[in-house]
């Protein structure tokens, strides 16, 4: 695991100077802690930090091919990399190390490009072409490693954050409004787009190759609902679902280094810990955390313990608490390179942070709800054609009254969604930060003027012309697939651990296990009123009734109470601030009100006002260029 950076002058006749590169790898340290290497050819420069797994004195970067002509820097880890090494050799190429980094300059010999759609992993890598003057850059099938840049039509900058990238003395943080406007609906901002102006997210299952024609950037892998082959049973598909999870969790096992699991004591969590139980001979080591103050009743913390108690873990725990927030928040954002609103950021952060001081790599159960339907959206969503029949005066009566009514959020949240005609529209509307009716009373006059009020509706409008999947569950499982799962769960996921120099691997995104579950009938997936049904079926062999059946939660962090009460004045010390009026963004009178109905407790506005104020938080630290910095 590594973070790795680049510039290349392709329409330049200059070198690129090495305090750039030096500058660029520095403030991703963090990613990196053991080692360093950077390579230079002229108006190329790339270069890498290393967070050492795997071939710990072997697997130096960059690595070359036999003559030195093909180079890499890659963050991440090839799974199949001993099948592809065997492969590889039998065909004349020599390897130098046992490192799965060296099998890419040998795959890049054979297939060129292609060479991505041969691995099974998670990755962000960059490959140099010296005869050619090309370079290749590659983001893995489902975006668990990110990869971000941009080109002024003469030089390409790149780097696995966007901290790295503003390092260049030609790249400028300005803020990107589309972006922050899909950040206000969605928690999220959407790759390709990104918070800064002309910086980008390479997308998922993509690649962009740049030689002195310029920069192409092109999609190698998609997942497909549609197969040729008839409907199995449930039980053939329960057994073949059982198999992959095995296989990926014992895949996922290879390490030089300690490791062990985040356990939420959800049903994702605890099968990855269960099924690395069967494969070890001493205790996983198992990391949770808990909430202090207010929001005790909501812990994960007894379902945790007791898995952990089942299969005899190595368990270890770490309290939350609003003292943590005050102190936490500029870090994380800062880490983040751009707002989440998501509060499980700080608990991903703190059980990361926790985890980071007994072992250097986690196997984590993220992905299980977005291929399995584990949301109450996707039973929600076979409700939409009876909405779709009601007139259209019934509809924004029964959402003019439910805005009178207090409390109710997840209720107003369903029922907004399924008022919505389009398609797009009520998927943007399931999850959202800010509906439209309440970004528009947000936002300041100017910036409503400014922007696009059906920029964001586009973005699921065109994952949805991209898919072959014709039911709606399976519709709504690629959007988020494609939208929800990278460009939340996984960039918090990623940059939360990176940020504690420790390596998170995601069993249930293992590629061949996500093109299996979009061959599952969605009937397999949403069975009456149960959700994720299959995957339940598989995990009641290892876990107890209560996991199987217990209310799903996620990370409840009592930030909503914690804005009443211990963190109200950091709160309002930043949405009332003189810097968060002047920047024009938002309407002052709208922020007030948000923050009296929630102080009131006549609405829970907390996941707003964690928005609102990673949106200052922000600005203040990338823009302003004032706050937290990492020492």
């Amino acid at each position: 695991m590594c973070g790795i950076c680049g510039v290349y002058q392709y329409g330049l006749d200059e070198s690129v100077e090495p305090d750039i590169l030096s500058d660029m790898l520095e403030v991703i340290r963090h990613r990196g802690p053991d080692d360093e290497g950077t390579y230079f050819d002229g108006n190329l420069a790339m270069g890498m930090r290393r967070l050492s797994i795997i071939d710990l004195s072997g697997g130096k970067q960059p690595m070359y091919n036999e003559d030195g002509s093909i180079v890499v820097v890659f963050n991440g880890e090839i799974y199949n990399f001993k099948a592809l090494a065997e492969a590889l050799k039998r065909r004349g190429h020599v390897f130098k190390s046992i490192c799965d980094t060296e099998v890419l300059v040998h795959l890049y010999e054979e297939y060129g490009a292609d060479c991505v759609t041969h691995l099974r992993g998670m990755f962000g890598f960059s490959i140099w072409d010296a005869r050619n003057r090309r370079l290749l850059i590659a983001r893995d099938h489902l975006g668990i490693k990110p990869m971000y840049y941009t080109c002024d039509g003469d030089r390409l900058v790149f780097g696995s954050e966007i901290k790295a990238i503003i390092q260049h003395p030609a790249v400028h943080a300005v803020p990107n409004l589309e972006g922050l406007s899909d950040f206000l609906s969605l928690r999220y901002v959407p790759a390709p787009k990104t918070m800064f102006r002309d910086i980008f997210a390479l997308p998922p299952g993509y690649r962009l190759i740049c030689d002195e024609q310029g920069v192409r950037v092109d999609q190698y892998w998609d997942v497909s609902f549609d197969t040729d082959q008839p409907a199995q049973s449930e039980d053939y598909y329960a057994e073949r679902l059982e198999s992959l999870l095995d296989e990926a969790v014992e895949m996922q096992l290879m390490s030089d280094v300690p490791f062990g699991a985040f356990l939420s004591g959800g049903i994702d969590s605890s099968t990855i810990v269960a099924l690395m139980s069967q494969h070890l001979n001493s205790p996983v080591k198992t990391f949770s955390v808990g909430f202090e103050g207010g929001g005790g009743e909501l812990s994960e913390l007894p379902y945790a313990r007791m898995v952990a108690e089942r299969y005899h873990t190595d368990h270890h725990e770490v309290m939350l608490e609003a003292r943590d927030l005050i102190d936490l928040s500029e870090k994380i954002v800062w880490h983040l390179d751009q707002p989440i609103g998501d509060q499980a950021t700080m608990a991903n952060y703190m059980v990361a942070r926790l985890a980071s001081q007994h072992v250097k790599m986690v196997l984590t159960g993220e992905g299980g709800d977005e291929l399995f339907a584990g949301y109450a959206r996707y039973a929600g969503e076979r409700f939409a054609p009876l909405f779709r029949h009601m007139p259209s005066p019934l509809r924004a009566g029964a959402l003019s009254a439910a805005n009178h009514i207090p409390g109710l959020r997840k209720a107003k949240i369903g029922l907004y969604a399924l008022c919505q005609p389009q398609e797009a529209a009520r998927l943007s509307n399931w999850f959202p930060l800010f509906n439209q009716t309440q970004k528009q009373m947000l936002l300041s006059d100017e910036l409503r003027q400014t922007l696009d009020r059906d920029c964001t509706e586009a973005v699921f409008a065109e994952q949805l012309q991209r898919t072959n999947a014709t039911d709606s569950l399976s519709r709504m499982l690629y959007v988020d697939t494609k939208l929800w799962l990278p460009d939340d769960l996984l960039a918090r996921g990623d940059k939360t651990s990176m940020a504690t120099s420790l390596e998170a691997r995601v069993p249930l995104l293992d590629k061949e296990l996500v093109e299996f579950a979009a061959t599952v009938p969605p009937q397999f997936k949403v069975k009456g009123l149960t959700r994720k049904y299959l995957l339940k079926k598989v995990s009641a062999r290892y876990l107890p009734e209560a996991i199987i059946h217990r209310k799903k939660q996620g990370f409840p962090i009592p930030v909503s109470h914690w804005f009443r009460h211990e963190a109200n004045p950091f709160l309002r010390d930043h949405l009332c601030s003189t810097s968060f009026r002047q920047r024009g963004l938002f309407s002052q009178s709208y922020v007030e009100r948000l923050l009296h109905e929630h102080e009131t407790q006549f609405a829970d506005h907390g996941l707003l006002l964690w928005g609102l104020l990673n949106v200052e938080l922000w600005y203040r630290l990338y823009i302003d260029g004032v706050g937290w910095k990492a020492t």
